[in-house]
């Protein structure tokens, strides 16, 4: 499910309500109306976030499905608690897709679903100085934004560091 950020989600994030904790507020500027809720768990899981945070913003009204969507089965409230407890383990279980299996055969989703926490946490360890390239990070949409960018993370960052994003976009 696509959600966006409904006009009191955008008034809480200008006016910086407390409301949200700072790890909710990170995975609230993702609910852009491109990504699905899926992929931005996946992206945030290595924060915590959880499906029982994007609920919680759900039922504080400031998200809502994207317009022509409804809030049906897909949404973990309605589920039972078992599939919903799978869905957040399935977002959360990083450590499997990012394995560097030779010929592993993965997707660019779950290649990005892999990179992305880890060029995040690359760019934001940066401070400063690397502002601009975790906006952009942050920004990319597709495993193929994130191929493209990764020359400059390997640049500000340096090989060591850079390896564990090589292996989770390349490998």
């Amino acid at each position: 499910m696509v959600l966006v950020k409904t006009p009191a989600g955008q008034e809480a994030l200008k006016d910086r309500r407390g409301s949200l904790s700072s790890r909710q507020r990170s995975a609230f500027i993702l609910f852009d109306g491109k990504r699905s809720t899926s992929e931005i768990l996946a992206a945030t899981a290595a924060m915590g976030i959880t499906q029982d945070d994007v609920q919680s913003m759900i039922a504080q009204g400031l998200l809502a499905p994207l317009s022509g969507q409804s809030l049906h089965a897909g949404s973990a409230a309605s589920q039972p608690a078992s599939e919903a407890d799978a869905l957040a383990a399935a977002a959360m279980d990083l450590g499997t897709v990012a394995s560097p299996v030779e010929g592993s055969g993965r997707t660019p989703k779950e290649r990005y679903e892999a990179a992305y926490p880890i060029a995040t946490e690359l760019t934001a360890g940066m401070g400063l100085r690397g502002f601009r390239l975790n906006l952009a990070v942050e920004g990319a949409g597709s495993f193929e934004d994130l191929a493209t960018l990764a020359p400059k993370i390997r640049e500000a960052v340096g090989d060591a560091k850079f390896a564990r994003l090589d292996k989770a976009l390349f490998d």
